[in-house]
């Protein structure tokens, strides 16, 4: 029940809602959706401490769901609420408190269950006080008062305007209407106080959210026009839907190889374990030089590789320190080369195309482990055992590097023939 009925619920509520609140995180400035993460996460906890049954753990399931797709509007509300030259630093911030969190939380329940000997009940109640500290600390937050597509000053809103109509067409229009009508407008005390005020503003107000989206089809089509950008996008999706598949059962699997009711266990430390070397691998790739332009692909090929190597070396040998050592090396390589991605995606991209390409490499992810999930793991679907099912992903991780393989031997013979007929012109 647990692997076939209860976990696929998560997975299905976070592709539901991710775009919803994509959109409902930029329109309500961040703020009131980063108190719904906490809401949502401290529901969930609440329900794993008290709740009864199939049905309330699937709820608990929706309301987790809830809380991994408001994850958007943490890292999105920091941008909003600094300055331009500051986003790598605050970025840089951002990944090490969450990695700090996670290091903390793994070690500390690692420690508390092994040395003092609390049950797993006790550090759930850990868990919801945790969460419950955030949540009032996010009350606290200033609230933004703008935002990247929504929400703009005059300034912003014709900067905003330029940069779409250069995605277009290359040239750039004067004097469009909105951005005369802008100035100010986001300010409550300037908001007419009279009916048909506040029925023109509506009106007005429908047309931005038309011409967002809008605007941010233009820029899809514009992004994803690029075959670099194309490529480290379509290995960022299938490899995102692999490894969310490979951590979100990655215990169950264990539990079936190792009975935690038979032995001591040590999951909180592989965990702790694998993020801390996840993030020194991360560190190391940002001074390593190479043309990634030209070796990429093959990079991705050989590494997916690797990756189905770990998964299949978890499933099939069934040693629980040696399920710990392949999980180990398949996060950090994931690590490595989701960072590696990452760089490549964002490097020519503005702070609005980030935020839009990175949405829609998750949704596309998300979209693919629902249906991975609906075939693979679902009760109405095949409902596979734990192991078929790890069988399964290292499969699929295979295949991702076999298709990588293929196309980066086609880029590196296609760069070497153009190679070619420079020089014989020269």
């Amino acid at each position: 029940q647990v692997f076939n009925e209860i976990y696929p619920v998560w997975t299905y509520s976070y592709l539901a809602l991710l775009f919803p609140v994509f959109l409902a995180t930029d329109y309500l400035r961040y703020k009131p959706v980063v108190l719904l993460q906490g809401l949502s996460l401290i529901v969930t906890w609440f329900m794993l401490l008290y709740a009864q049954g199939l049905r309330a753990v699937q709820l608990l399931e929706f309301f987790y769901g809830m809380g991994t797709a408001t994850d958007v509007a943490y890292y999105s509300y920091i941008y909003s609420v600094v300055d331009v030259d500051l986003y790598q630093k605050v970025t840089s911030y951002c990944r090490s408190a969450t990695l700090v969190g996670y290091t903390v939380g793994s070690i500390s329940g690692q420690a508390l269950v092994s040395v003092a000997g609390w049950s797993l009940f006790s550090l759930n109640v850990l868990s919801l006080t945790s969460i419950s500290v955030a949540f009032g600390t996010a009350w606290f937050l200033p609230m933004p008062q703008k935002s990247l597509f929504f929400h703009h000053d005059s300034s912003q809103q014709l900067g905003w305007e330029m940069k779409v109509v250069d995605c277009k067409n290359g040239s750039a229009v004067r004097d469009h209407p909105s951005v005369q009508r802008t100035p100010g407008w986001e300010e409550e005390a300037k908001v007419p106080l009279n009916g048909e005020g506040r029925s023109a503003e509506k009106q007005e107000q429908k047309v931005d959210i038309v011409k967002v989206l809008k605007d941010l089809w233009q820029d899809f089509l514009q992004c994803y026009s690029s075959r670099t950008m194309l490529c480290w996008s379509v290995w960022w999706a299938l490899s995102t839907c692999g490894y969310f598949q490979v951590i979100n059962y990655a215990q169950g699997l264990w539990e079936m190889v190792l009975s935690s009711h038979s032995t001591e266990i040590y999951n909180g430390a592989v965990e702790a374990a694998s993020t801390l070397l996840g993030a020194v691998a991360v560190f190391v790739v940002g001074h390593i030089e190479t043309s990634w332009a030209t070796w990429g692909e093959v990079a991705l090929a050989l590494f997916s590789f690797l990756i189905a190597a770990a998964v299949y070396i978890m499933d099939t040998i069934r040693n629980i320190w040696v399920c710990y050592a392949s999980y180990v090396v398949f996060r950090i390589i994931y690590m490595l080369l989701i960072t590696i991605a990452t760089f490549h995606i964002a490097t020519n991209l503005s702070v609005e195309r980030y935020a839009l390409v990175f949405g829609v490499n998750t949704f596309i992810a998300l979209a693919l482990q629902t249906l991975l999930t609906l075939i693979v793991v679902d009760a109405s679907g095949l409902g596979l055992d734990i192991f078929t099912q790890f069988m399964i992903y290292a499969s699929y991780f295979a295949a991702i590097s076999l298709v990588f393989l293929g196309s980066g031997i086609y880029s590196i013979m296609r760069a070497y023939r153009r190679r070619e007929q420079m020089q014989s012109r020269s």
